[in-house]
């Protein structure tokens, strides 16, 4: 690649001192910018074409000729074609320019005025709205100025992959400016290049076509950059396939691929419109947004009949869709690279839609590797992101295994940061991991897994709470319809009284079957349960109140200091044990032999607290259960009964990764404060003088 090109970074900024000088907003830019150098972009690849064909045919008959280029299928635009007339022969003369430019955007070929933008009704897609924004600059009189500043910059003398260099740089910028979401325009060349590396690694010279899919392509540049690079290594011939949902960026990459050997690019939402469901595709790569809600298009995720997403992650990021999509729709023997940031690796429980994911891509044995990136690497944001492998061909070696590659040290610093890069990694940086990936060895950065590392039990256990003695409130036995002996779930009692002690008093509970109301307060039994009695017993707090249940044969009430329930029978007390004392409200409404009523209960029942240990997990069941039992066994000391077990993935790069920091001798500590507290007392003497 030429670096000649990059010069005219500065050149197409210089463009933007017009947009600042008419009080157009800076994040506002990209809206303005894009549909020209779209057009110097399409017009410089156009002139180039036409040279090239000119050496090939005559020109003399200039109607064969213009036949002959629009079978290219690259575009076709009269102006340029039939009469030789560029944007900058436009730009010459004030007094035409509004005529001529005019006529020179309807000179174009349907396609390329449709993703241009030009005249498009109020109702249709504008993608470039190159008409729109014209006719803005042109209220501000500043169109002819801004389209000569453009026409200023020859892009003729370079070829697609330095014009998409180019574009990208730019593409970059805008993405800086206009406050775009993290990862969702640019992704950066050095890491192009690494996930093309990693890719290459992987893939055979065996003239084989090769199909490469982007679901959330942008501008195109990371499948256009990954196709580039693996071209220049494999002699093997591509087809590159992308979808997006960015009016403006489709636009872009879509005119990009006219001018490729072999590309289709899709408009539209990758998750609710899928453009190629019949296809399988021999390598996927995407940078997908992250951290961006999929709240618009809820209903349609949920009604997918794909079977595309196995379950759905949370509504406030939507990363993982689009990875289900690329999995569903990479090829049996297919290799993916996608970036993801942190929250992929860990966030959610057990049994969330996040977890269940990661537990499908391990219990598939599709993940290969997961490379952690340097901090500052991408434009809009500094946070770790991390590159996830997936492989559906696994070498019987790798099976049921993963790598981690921690390069987050494996960089060079910019001499000058852009946006929030302000680190790249060089050729050697990505030399070192691809090697470690291809060698597949734990090292100093490196450690291989078998997958079953990642996985864990969440064990759900029921606990009987105790009292101070170990004891809990015993239920009575009942026999059930199977004839089998089992607990009764409380034992109730009959109160003829209730008292209350606090701060307020003392309250007194003797009616538990109330038929009537005050009819001045209240319009209905219903609605005095409701407001008085139910919110009343709800407040009721036999640990923290003094509450004692009395009924004919014994009194009730919590020991807060021995964590028991007591019995008084004749003066005698009897601890039962740990327990709880449940007073319930309920409303009754009317029946035929009944009128209606509110009903107060009371009943001793234990005390039971859900709770989950977080225990490792083997994929033997037989050891699993046993592993399980053993945790328990040594770690919970009060009774408990097994409720759910729930099997969850997650990866944790810095438990992994972790290196604590070398702690100094204490003689070489005592050695420093000794030197300190002579240093102190030579001071002090020399104050004192």
């Amino acid at each position: 690649m030429s670096i000649n090109i990059l010069k005219y970074e500065s050149d197409v900024w210089r463009t933007a001192d017009l947009l600042i000088g008419a009080g157009i907003k800076q994040s506002d830019f990209p809206k303005y910018m894009m549909p020209y150098f779209a057009l110097l972009m399409v017009e410089s690849r156009l002139i180039r074409e036409a040279a090239r064909l000119e050496e090939e045919i005559d020109k003399d008959n200039i109607d064969d000729f213009v036949e002959m280029f629009q079978l290219e299928g690259l575009g076709y635009n009269d102006y340029l074609i039939r009469k030789g007339k560029t944007l900058k022969d436009i730009c010459k003369n004030d007094k035409t320019f509004d005529i001529d430019f005019h006529a020179y955007l309807k000179s174009f070929d349907p396609e390329t005025k449709y993703l241009l933008g030009v005249d498009k009704g109020t109702e249709e897609e504008k993608f470039l709205d190159i008409s729109g924004v014209s006719g803005q600059l042109k209220k501000k009189r500043i169109l002819f100025e801004t389209l000569k500043a453009w026409s200023e910059i020859d892009l003729t003398p370079f070829n697609n992959s330095e014009i998409t260099t180019l574009e990208e740089h730019i593409k970059r910028k805008w993405a800086d400016i206009s406050a775009e979401t993290a990862g969702e325009q640019y992704t950066p060349d050095d890491i192009i290049s690494l996930i093309s590396e990693l890719i290459a690694s992987k893939i055979e010279d065996n003239g084989k076509f090769l199909t490469i899919y982007d679901p959330t392509c942008g501008g195109g540049n990371l499948l256009f950059g990954v196709e580039d690079k693996i071209k220049e290594k494999f002699k093997r011939p591509t087809k590159t396939f992308g979808e997006d949902w960015s009016d403006s960026l489709y636009a872009l990459a879509k005119i990009e691929s006219r001018f490729r050997a072999d590309s289709e690019i899709k408009y539209g939402n990758t998750l609710t419109n899928i453009s190629f469901i019949e296809k399988r595709f021999d390598i996927v790569v995407a940078n997908p947004p992250y951290g961006v809600d999929w709240k618009g298009y809820q209903k349609d995720i949920q009604n997918d009949t794909t079977e595309r997403f196995v379950a759905l992650p949370s509504i406030s990021d939507g990363q993982f869709l689009f990875t289900q999509h690329i999995l569903y729709q990479l090829a049996n023997d297919g290799l993916s690279v996608v970036v993801h940031n942190g929250s992929t690796l860990f966030s959610g429980d057990a049994g969330s839609g996040e977890s269940t994911i990661r537990k499908h891509f391990f219990d598939n044995d599709w993940v290969e590797a997961i490379i952690q990136m340097p901090t500052d690497e991408f434009f809009n944001t500094g946070i770790y992101t991390y590159l996830w492998v997936f492989n559906k061909n696994k070498p019987a070696e790798r099976k049921d295994k993963v790598i981690l590659i921690n390069a987050s040290e494996l960089y060079e610093p910019l001499k000058k940061s852009k946006g929030k890069k302000r680190k790249q990694m060089n050729s050697d940086n990505r030399a070192e991991i691809v090697k470690a990936f291809s060698e597949f060895q734990d090292n100093a950065f490196c450690k291989v897994f078998d997958k079953w590392h990642f996985y864990y039990n969440r064990q759900s256990i029921m606990l009987t709470n105790v009292d101070v003695n170990g004891k809990f409130l015993e239920m009575p036995m009942k026999e059930n319809r199977a004839g089998e002996m089992v607990e009764e779930k409380s034992i109730k009692l009959n109160p003829v009284k209730i008292t209350v002690k606090d701060d307020a008093g003392t309250t007194t509970i003797d009616n538990f079957e109330i038929t009537d109301f005050d009819k001045a307060k209240y319009k209905s039994l219903e609605v005095r349960f409701n407001e008085e009695v139910k919110p009343n017993i709800a407040a009721l707090d036999y640990k923290e109140q003094q509450l004692k249940v009395v009924t004919k044969k014994a009194t009730y009430w919590y020991d807060e200091d021995k964590d028991t329930i007591i019995e008084e029978t004749g003066g005698k007390q009897n601890e039962l044990g740990c327990g709880k004392i449940v007073i319930k409200a309920a409303y009754k409404k009317p029946t035929k032999t009944k009128g209606a009523c509110i009903a107060i209960t009371v009943e001793l029942t234990k005390d039971l607290q859900k709770d989950y240990e977080i225990i490792p997990y083997s994929p033997d069941e037989t050891e699993n259960q046993q592993w399980i039992a053993d945790f328990l066994a040594k770690y919970v000391t009060k009774p408990f009964e097994y409720v759910d077990n729930v099997v969850g993935v997650e990866i944790n790069f810095n438990k992994v990764f972790y290196s604590p920091d070398q702690l100094r001798e204490v003689s070489e500590i005592s050695t420093d404060l000794t030197e300190l507290e002579n240093e102190l007392a030579t001071l002090e003497n020399e104050l004192s003088f």
